[in-house]
């Protein structure tokens, strides 16, 4: 169809920990997934395959995009950019370690080199049978030894001993290479990876442990886009993470504000505890907080930049959900920002860490709500596959047309037919969100109701009477429901990207 079907598998050291959702019959897929991983200090390579599902047959392969853990941890703030694809060599594709114990004598004549080879695990599977008959080869000083080899297994145990006569006087640039290989009956034997070891560097005593097996060095660095690209952001945090009694000062310092608003000179923001998905009103009063710069919470929105913005909002919200202040928090969070603000219509349009927070918040505490509300039509409309468009220069005209004997629809039917399918499927999410006011959870509705008060007291006047309503709507639908109506994976309403023809009919409705 000259279209393919790609997802992406996530490998940390060649084990599989992640796989996108499959984007259908597309050259230009967009994913938009995060992960987060919780990696071993000591991983060597992070690999993003992107392959073609098929739905008869294997998958083809792509190509990928591989990362050392070198690479990632030198850039603090994270990678973000296109990787070209480079192609999938089945020699490249190795795994596994492999148990050594090498002897290199200081002195004496002749010199021998011990090399122990005791075992190895984790083998790439090489034969149809997912084994392998691993064998290893041994080369120094240009000569060549191997062990025996073991069948069918991808944890061979050999527990040889290979030994090498080194030449009189400096090692030099004199290497020690170990590769691991399974042997064919038929056809040459497939790598399966490789170690090396500089003589000179190897203490006088014994050098014992497991090695991480390598691939051959690639003989071709960039392969000019040819495979297409990727785009990926990643970051590695590796954060040392203390006995939770450590971190009571910092809490006490950012809750200080909430908790005793008097002392830090800001009037009281309301004592509500809240936390998910239990409330616990503690007084009944709502008083208008006075916002103060001196506070801890203060300096950390004014030193925040816009690209760390959404993990601190994120740990923020955590952190007050914790202590069950969540909604006390994003009140004092937009009531600064509404003092800020001059023009309510630019209200809460940025991505400030009022913002953030509160978007954060409703994924936490309203996710089932969500699911609840738009479940059945998302995948009402997932499940129809309907044609909908409404730009004439979009319009294929041959889709829209209907079982008939009167050939293809023009642009005024296929207009009227999406516009009439548009508003069945809005005014079906409409009602579904109208009429979901209980299901709506007690902290989110307690958030808003807050969040409407502090519109009213900043603008008071007629004139911006609707202030009071579209502060809520700016959260609740464009941070909400139309993103979730937009990309329905990423919120856990689908297991699937929509197909092109889903997607279009999505975003209209989004928009």
């Amino acid at each position: 169809s000259g279209s393919s079907d790609p997802y992406c598998v996530v490998k940390v050291d060649n084990e599989v920990v992640a796989r996108t959702a499959t984007v259908w019959k597309s050259l230009n897929p967009f994913w938009g997934e995060e992960i987060t991983l919780l990696l071993p200090r000591g991983f060597h390579s992070l690999t993003i395959y992107v392959l073609d599902e098929d739905t008869i047959g294997q998958d083809d392969v792509i190509g990928k995009v591989s990362l050392s853990h070198q690479q990632i941890s030198a850039e603090p703030r994270g990678i973000d950019s296109w990787l070209s694809l480079a192609p999938v060599n089945p020699d490249q594709e190795v795994q596994g370690e492999i148990h050594l114990e090498l002897r290199v004598p200081e002195r004496g004549h002749p010199r021998v080199l011990h090399c122990h080879l005791i075992e190895a695990r984790d083998l790439a599977p090489r034969d149809a049978s997912g084994t392998s008959d691993p064998f290893g080869r041994v080369s120094c000083c240009g000569h060549t030894l191997e062990t025996a080899v073991m069948k069918k297994t991808r944890f061979p145990r050999w527990d040889e001993v290979l030994e090498f006569e080194l030449p009189e006087g400096e090692l030099g640039e004199a290497v020690l290479s170990v590769e691991i290989w399974d042997w064919d009956i038929v056809g040459k034997n497939d790598f399966l990876g490789r170690v090396e070891f500089l003589l000179d560097t190897l203490c006088p005593g014994p050098t014992r442990g497991w090695f991480h097996l390598l691939p051959f060095p690639s003989t071709t660095e960039d392969h000019g886009g040819q495979l297409g690209a990727l785009r990926v952001a990643v970051r590695l945090l590796e954060d040392t993470v203390l006995p939770s009694h450590h971190y009571q000062p910092l809490i006490q310092l950012l809750t200080e504000p909430i908790l005793c608003p008097a002392q830090v000179g800001a009037g009281a923001v309301g004592n509500f505890g809240v936390t998910t998905p239990v409330w616990r009103p503690h007084c009944p009063t709502l008083p208008s907080p006075q916002p103060s710069e001196g506070t801890a919470l203060a300096v950390l929105e004014e030193v925040t930049s816009g690209e760390s913005r959404q993990d601190v909002a994120t740990k923020l919200v955590k952190l007050f959900l914790g202590q069950g202040l969540a909604v006390p928090l994003l009140d004092y969070l937009t009531t600064r920002e509404l003092a800020r603000t001059t023009d309510p219509n630019t209200l809460f349009r940025s991505n400030s860490l009022a913002s953030k927070s509160m978007e954060h918040f409703m994924k936490v505490v309203g996710l089932p709500y969500l699911h609840e509300v738009l479940k059945p039509v998302v995948n009402r409309i997932f499940e129809e596959k309907k044609y909908v468009e409404l730009d004439p220069g979009k319009m294929e005209l041959s889709r829209g047309r209907r079982i008939s004997f009167k050939g293809s629809l023009s642009e005024a039917q296929v207009r009227e037919s999406s516009l009439e399918l548009l508003k069945g499927y809005l005014g079906d999410i409409v009602d579904a969100i109208v009429g979901s006011v209980d299901k709506c959870p007690l902290p989110m509705r307690v958030a808003f109701k807050r969040l409407r008060r502090r519109a009213e007291e900043r603008f008071p006047s007629a004139q911006h009477e609707e202030v009071r309503y579209f502060s809520i709507s700016g959260f609740l639908f464009l941070r909400f429901f139309a993103p979730a109506v937009l990309t329905p994976k990423l919120f856990g309403l689908r297991e699937q990207h929509a197909e092109p023809c889903t997607g279009r009919t999505l975003l209209l409705l989004a928009k």
